[in-house]
């Protein structure tokens, strides 16, 4: 059934491994879990490099965890060709002075079940971004520090509407700045597919009932919230995507912004690819909204 087969593609979780550890690159790191207020345990790493700046990463959502994407087991069609492992950019974060905490959202990789066992896009995994900046605004070591926000697809949808919740990151002053790569809604990515509206509506109807979220929300209401210093960074040849809606976020930020196009291959896994390829961009950015205090 079309229904299901899309509704799984969107929302089912299972298919995001983690794949390496900080270990394969001469890190030094620690196994952590943390729970979410909506008693979710999540599982992450804590890698160690200064103690005064701490950069948290949210993956991209059903496919990736923590490590990145493989398409090890992702079956004929796969997101990309290759593994595209985010301890590269963790790795050069470290070298440039920062701690680093990964961690799986909820249904993915070695985290926990959410209250619903599928992905709902941001709107529950909010309270697992939360969480994450709990954890290390309240840990002896890095309570002090300030902390960057890289969020990444999912990961940016969840941290705006982290940004709408009660007690949520609007609480938390020690949050410098946020990277936003390539934000997007449910509702464009399956116009971006071709989904028409009739079955887009039946999709996230058919999800809905078998008790996954309502998918038609927009985290869009929730970025004026947003004040932080924003870097977004899109590729203009996401085929998946539409730039007007990426615009039109960037446009909604609440505070000092900057936009980032890249002109990469036609895949929106390209741009993720390209954050290990080039992370300078990201440390040229933390850097200069969260300076060195010691």
């Amino acid at each position: 059934m079309i229904t299901k087969y899309l509704a799984d593609m969107m929302t089912k979780s299972g298919q995001s491994p983690v794949f390496e550890t900080p270990e394969h690159y001469g890190l030094q790191y620690q196994d952590v879990t943390f729970s979410t207020l909506d008693g979710v345990e999540l599982s992450g790493w804590l890698i160690e490099g200064g103690s005064d700046k701490v950069i948290i990463q949210s993956h991209f959502g059903v496919q990736c965890s923590r490590a990145g994407y493989t398409p090890d087991g992702k079956g004929m069609i796969k997101l990309y060709k290759k593994n595209i492992p985010f301890l590269r950019q963790a790795k050069h974060l470290v070298e440039q002075g920062y701690s680093v905490l990964m961690y799986d959202l909820r249904n993915h990789g070695n985290s926990g079940k959410g209250v619903s066992e599928y992905i709902a896009w941001g709107c529950e995994e909010s309270h697992d971004v939360v969480a994450a900046v709990e954890y290390i605004t309240t840990h002896p070591t890095y309570k002090n520090s300030d902390i960057g926000l890289l969020s990444i697809c999912m990961g940016t949808s969840s941290t705006a509407f982290a940004y709408g919740l009660g007690h949520g990151l609007q609480s938390y002053p020690n949050i410098k700045a946020l990277i936003s790569v390539q934000p997007l809604r449910y509702l464009d990515y399956m116009s971006a597919m071709g989904i028409p509206d009739f079955l887009t509506k039946r999709v996230n109807k058919y999800n809905m009932k078998r008790g996954g979220a309502d998918l038609s929300g927009s985290f869009f209401e929730f970025v004026p919230n947003i004040k932080i210093p924003t870097l977004v960074i899109q590729n203009k040849n996401d085929p998946w995507t539409k730039l007007t809606a990426v615009n039109e976020y960037y446009q909604l930020l609440g505070g000092d912004k900057e936009m980032m196009m890249l002109d990469l291959d036609k895949n929106r896994a390209a741009a993720y690819d390209w954050m290990g390829e080039y992370p300078q961009h990201l440390s040229d950015y933390f850097n200069k909204h969260m300076p060195s205090v010691s």
